[in-house]
């Protein structure tokens, strides 16, 4: 697929070209979690109070990154930089996007399913999207054919949440088209005001089975409500009990039909975020509430692609990294007991933060490589390594090419990925929903920008790592981020400064 660079400003031309195709190339799945922290699942030794056994057996079977991070603490921004393999705070307009947010990952941007099919993979996007559809926010065709979609970012085939399950419309949209759609009964959709005669949950609690804690109080779909305003298209809306299947199912088809040819999955998965409502094979089970039964129902998933592998006898040639778009939070706009059954367990383990967080749990995430052909052996790695380096990484395993100027924030760590090298990176930066940006280093020092945003979000009850002054951590000895280091040791916090201004000068997208 030609397209037209994105060039940035003091970005030059990556040393990447067509690399040698090789003659038995791994099929790839990335697993996607959403608001799953670095405790919340079975993947390194300390046991989380839910048992994830899936995820678990693939953990075992796995190289295990500790020290491994999502670019931003917010589930837009990640996911962008992973399919960019461009750190997002180098563009505007990459915060959380509205449900009805045009394509943030634009059609001329060259992306890792770009990369993907230049190497001859069938490409597929399934589950949670959350980067925008169509040209123009708000102007979507939400009952014809939605233009430009993911086949024109590189996915042959696409099955996804409009936007998220919070966040009106609630329908999936499969090539570009609402599923199941009555042409008689039109989706329409505002961001800014309710259309006549549609019941909110504000204005009517009586019709609700799932109460929101603070926000989501619009419009009524399956009983909860939502973000945003929806009338029409009853008959494509979802049923959040069959989320999870539904996605799966579209995941395991798309698997069996491409079984004889390399292929690329990026498997979106909704279960841990609001609203959670998992199915009713998982609901009570977990001894945790929704959110507890939602992990399970994340293993479920796991557990049904690994079966999958299996049984087409192509497990041993695909390779498969797990990990989550975010750190955790535990209310997030509903009041679905997640915070008064929490008990003993701590979803970010010892970080402080989460979602949303510049501190460590925004951003340090699960991160599972498994790949039976690839990696001689299983064992835990504590070198540093990003999500934006999965681009690059992987074009040099699949054999892809990678465009001029693509991919500038993206390295190649295959040998680290497969167990064969033990370089990781010297640094890399960070941002949250504040935009503030962070640096860490191999060295397990981290630097957050001084910021005027506000240091605590009081509805989900979490501190966002934003002060008005510098503030330095050596994470060796204070992974909670308590003893700010900043004035004694001021030529380090120099030398920060100096990497991040550094950084920011390299260029910006402005659009």
């Amino acid at each position: 697929m030609n397209k037209k660079n994105i060039l940035l400003s003091g970005f030059g031309l990556l040393p990447f070209g067509v690399i040698a195709a090789q003659t038995d190339k791994p099929n790839v799945i990335i697993i996607m979690a959403d608001d799953i922290g670095y405790s919340d699942i079975e993947w390194l030794q300390d046991l989380p109070a839910v048992n994830t056994p899936h995820v678990k057996k693939l953990a075992d079977e796995s190289i295990r990154f500790s020290n491994a991070h999502a670019t931003s603490a917010t589930s837009t921004p990640s996911r962008y930089g992973l399919l960019t393999g461009m750190y997002p705070w180098r563009k505007q307009g990459t915060g959380i996007a509205a449900g009805d947010a045009a394509m943030i990952v634009r059609p001329e941007q060259y992306t890792m399913a770009d990369m993907f099919q230049s190497a001859g993979y069938a490409t597929a996007a399934v589950g949670k999207w959350h980067l925008g559809i169509g040209a123009e926010a708000g102007k979507q065709n939400w009952n014809g054919e939605i233009s430009p979609a993911l086949k024109d970012i590189g996915f042959d085939y696409s099955f996804i949440m409009a936007a998220t399950a919070d966040r009106v419309p609630c329908v999936f949209i499969e090539n570009g088209k609402a599923v199941n759609l009555d042409p008689s009964d039109s989706i329409q959709v505002s961001y800014t005001q309710n259309f006549e005669g549609e019941p909110t949950g504000k204005d009517n609690p009586e019709l609700l089975r799932l109460h929101p804690s603070h926000g989501h109080d619009m419009t009524i779909v399956d009983g909860i409500s939502r973000i945003g305003y929806m009338k029409g298209g009853h008959s494509a809306r979802w049923h959040d009990e069959d989320i999870a299947d539904n996605i799966t199912r579209k995941a395991v088809e798309f698997i069996g039909k491409n079984k004889e040819n390399p292929f690329f999955l990026y498997f979106g998965t909704n279960d841990i975020h609001v609203p959670r409502m998992p199915h009713d094979r998982f609901k009570g089970k977990s001894g945790m509430g929704l959110r507890g039964d939602a992990i399970l129902s994340f293993d479920y998933c796991v557990g049904k692609i690994m079966h999958t592998l299996d049984s087409l006898k192509i497990a041993d040639n695909t390779l498969i990294i797990l990990t989550s778009d975010n750190g955790p939070v535990i209310d997030d706009g509903y009041k679905d007991q997640a915070v008064e059954l929490l008990g003993n367990h701590t979803p970010s383990g010892k970080f402080r933060g989460g979602k949303y967080s510049a501190f460590e749990a925004g951003t340090r995430v699960p991160f599972l490589v498994w790949w039976k052909n690839g990696i001689k052996k299983s064992f835990t790695s504590d070198r540093l390594i990003s999500q934006v380096d999965l681009f690059a990484s992987l074009a040099s395993l699949a054999g892809g090419k990678i465009e001029p100027a693509a991919a500038p924030d993206s390295r190649d760590f295959s040998k680290l990925l497969t167990g064969k090298g033990k370089k990781g990176r010297k640094y890399l930066i960070e941002h949250n929903q504040g935009n503030t940006l962070s640096v860490i280093t191999s060295k397990n020092l981290k630097y957050i920008e001084p910021s005027n945003q506000p240091a605590y979000n009081s509805y989900t009850n979490t501190e966002l790592g934003n002060a008005p002054i510098d503030q330095l951590y050596n994470l060796n000895n204070d992974a909670g981020e308590k003893n700010n280091l900043a004035i004694q040791k001021p030529s380090t916090t120099k030398k920060f400064k100096k990497t991040l201004e550094r950084e920011k000068q390299k260029g910006y997208l402005q659009k």
